[in-house]
């Protein structure tokens, strides 16, 4: 028997790949983050499947479930928020799932920054302007940042940067990115990315930090940082140039 980690998407129930919809189907057992994954995903459960919301669980509590399950011969979906490769707390549970001899596989999702940048209709990398994303987050409340990659030295690149749970810290992040992008850098939150209730605000590091606060952004938002938010004037890819050799 299994634990298949799957990547619930960015909010929207059907942004859930079609593997992870099946996987949804045929699990007998799953454990979702309630704060965080859309209820109607869990109608694609099995009827008297076993549903645990995990948002009040222990990481130790999240395992029992999944030994259990599985030791009775139960395959397990578990259920994260966006794409379980980032900022997702996957990487304790398969280390004591190998501890425990319990295989597992993982299933990708859409992750909230390719939904922000939907959202946002821009592309984060466009050519001689931004060619690298950088995904980050900060530490306050959270498990420290390991050393160099506080925001100053990351965002010496000034690639397109893009924040997770940071939004709370909306007016640290701008004293830390200010020095490196300038005053005038467009920025956009991006808070509940696909959602009904999806909302954006736009502004430079001069002001977003007003303009977050007045809509009322505390949590589930992604800030994005970066001279590809506007860009206007660059060149077009080589990809698709009628001087690139296709040979």
């Amino acid at each position: 028997m299994t634990v298949h980690f799957i990547g619930a998407g960015p909010g929207a129930a059907d942004l859930i790949t079609l593997r992870g919809h099946r996987l949804l189907g045929a699990a007998p057992v799953c454990l979702y983050a309630g704060s965080l994954v859309p209820a109607e995903l869990l109608a694609a459960c099995p009827p008297g499947a076993r549903l645990v919301d995990t948002a009040n669980l222990t990481l130790d509590e999240i395992i029992a479930e999944m030994v259990a399950a599985t030791g009775r011969g139960e395959d397990v979906a578990r259920l994260h928020s966006g794409d379980p490769s980032v900022f997702s707390a996957v990487a304790e549970q398969m280390r004591r799932l190998d501890a425990a001899g319990v295989p597992y596989d993982v299933t990708p999702g859409v992750p909230a920054f390719a939904a922000a940048a939907a959202t946002l209709g821009r592309e984060f990398t466009v050519p001689e302007v931004a060619q690298t994303v950088i995904l980050t987050r900060t530490a306050e409340r959270a498990t420290a940042m390991p050393p160099g990659e506080d925001l100053a030295t990351l965002g010496r690149s000034r690639a397109t940067m893009v924040l997770h749970l940071a939004v709370q810290r909306i007016d640290a992040v701008v004293a830390e990115l200010t020095g490196n992008y300038g005053a005038d850098c467009p920025v956009a939150v991006v808070a509940r990315a696909s959602r009904p209730d999806e909302l954006v605000v736009r502004g430079t590091l001069a002001d977003i930090a007003a303009r977050v606060k007045e809509a009322g952004i505390k949590r589930t938002a992604v800030i994005v940082v970066g001279a590809a938010l506007t860009a206007g004037q660059f060149p077009d890819s080589h990809l698709y140039s009628a001087d690139r050799c296709r040979s």
